[in-house]
């Protein structure tokens, strides 16, 4: 009888032990409970998957993910902890990237030489609130289904939560589309970037003798794409969003850079799109990635439209037309580019060989081109590097042939 009563104590202990301390509160009103890690509190965002099996704090630190929780459908994440070297947004003390994460599996400690402390510190100071413990196979699934939903992660270590105060506010949220997220990650004044491509031996590199001079318009930029234009000789000045055409060409650049960026490319094209289209009238190479790509696409008439679950991972493959290539690269995007909507003189030049849908783009017979996906990333590893390589060829011919 006494044996009877220990594991009635010892069950009640363990169930307490187990009480939910996070919760994901769907705008439908399904709620579903997990573990909590991170930092404590609610953030309301969309919810979206990504199957990238590496690369975790990269993604997290995207600025293209302002205003989304990202599910990772790989099941161990922050296994090589975190570092200070491995972020993509250029404001590193801020939380300009997802607004919460959610795991299967619950979070170790790091194993690897370069950690400098566990994911669930780096997320707690970051601001970003973690969930694990939930089947994240249902999940994607869901998403896969019925689209990215609308919804409230939330972490109290107590357990406790106003569930129907959390329902509210998943229901009431407008989602991204309609939304411009780019004056929440854009910079916040002009600045000059030299620094090169990592090296195992000596770290990151820094640009000595500039060849090319390049303006960047800053959507929410990642660092390795700054980095890659710095290693094929551009000295690049970063400008903020609504920076006027006006401003950019008394730079006096030799070419220009769309960078990608979180929210409604329509929306954020209201003021971006009209600049654009100035510097279009310039005939200045001007390369676009992700966000920037979708910007070039409404600059030169063409539309974009809202994805049911967008594409989130690093094995995206992508073929382009012109050498039949395929290449396997990163995708961060939940708005695509209609390519019936490509105007006379624009040609698409890359394709989705998951869905077909457009990947890039080029003005004919114009030093004009940009793509969807994110070629500054390594997946392949470096299947898409050879777009950098072409922006600088370009610029180098506009130079020549203006001289």
């Amino acid at each position: 009888m006494a044996h009877v009563q220990d594991n009635k104590e010892n069950a009640a202990t363990a169930w307490q032990t187990h009480v939910p301390t996070a919760l994901l509160v769907l705008a439908d009103g399904t709620v579903l409970e997990g573990f909590g890690c991170g930092a404590v509190g609610e953030a309301v965002g969309e919810v979206c998957f990504n199957t990238a099996m590496t690369g975790y704090q990269e993604i997290l630190t995207d600025p293209s993910y302002a205003g989304q929780i990202i599910t990772f459908t790989f099941p161990h994440i922050g296994n090589v902890g975190t570092n200070e070297e491995d972020i993509e947004a250029l404001n590193m003390s801020a939380s300009h990237g997802a607004r919460g994460v959610i795991l299967h599996a619950p979070l170790g400690a790091p194993a690897n030489q370069r950690a400098t402390r566990p994911l669930n510190e780096w997320l707690r100071a970051r601001g970003i609130i973690g969930l694990s413990g939930l089947d994240t196979r249902a999940l994607t699934t869901l998403i896969r289904e019925k689209g990215m939903p609308n919804a409230v992660i939330a972490h109290s270590p107590d357990g406790k939560f106003d569930i129907e105060s959390l329902k509210r506010k998943a229901a009431q949220w407008p989602g991204i589309d309609g939304m411009d997220l780019v004056p929440d990650v854009t910079s916040a004044q002009r600045s000059d970037w030299r620094e090169t491509i990592w090296n195992l031996e000596t770290g990151y590199g820094h640009l000595e003798n500039p060849k090319h001079r390049v303006v960047a318009i800053d959507y929410g930029i990642k660092r390795n794409i700054l980095r890659l234009l710095a290693n094929q000789g551009c000295a690049v000045t970063l400008v903020p969003a609504t920076t006027s055409a006006a401003d950019i060409l008394a730079l006096k650049p030799d070419g220009i850079f769309l960078s990608n960026g979180p929210g409604d490319p329509a929306e954020t094209g209201k003021y971006a799109v009209p600049v654009i289209q100035s510097l279009l009238a310039e005939r200045l190479p001007i390369f676009g990635i992700c966000l920037g790509h979708q910007m070039m696409a409404l600059a030169l008439g063409g539309r974009t439209v809202k994805m049911a679950q967008g594409h989130h991972g690093a094995n995206h493959p992508v073929k382009e037309h012109a050498t039949q290539k395929v290449e396997i690269v990163s995708m961060n995007h939940g708005f695509a580019v209609d390519a019936a909507s490509l105007p006379k003189g624009v040609s698409e030049t890359h394709i989705s060989l998951f869905d077909g849908s457009n990947c890039g783009l080029q003005v004919d017979g114009a030093p004009v081109f940009s793509v969807q996906h994110h070629p500054e990333a390594s997946p392949g590893p470096q299947d898409s590097h050879y777009l950098f390589a072409r922006f600088a060829d370009l610029l180098q011919a506009h130079k020549k042939s203006a001289a």
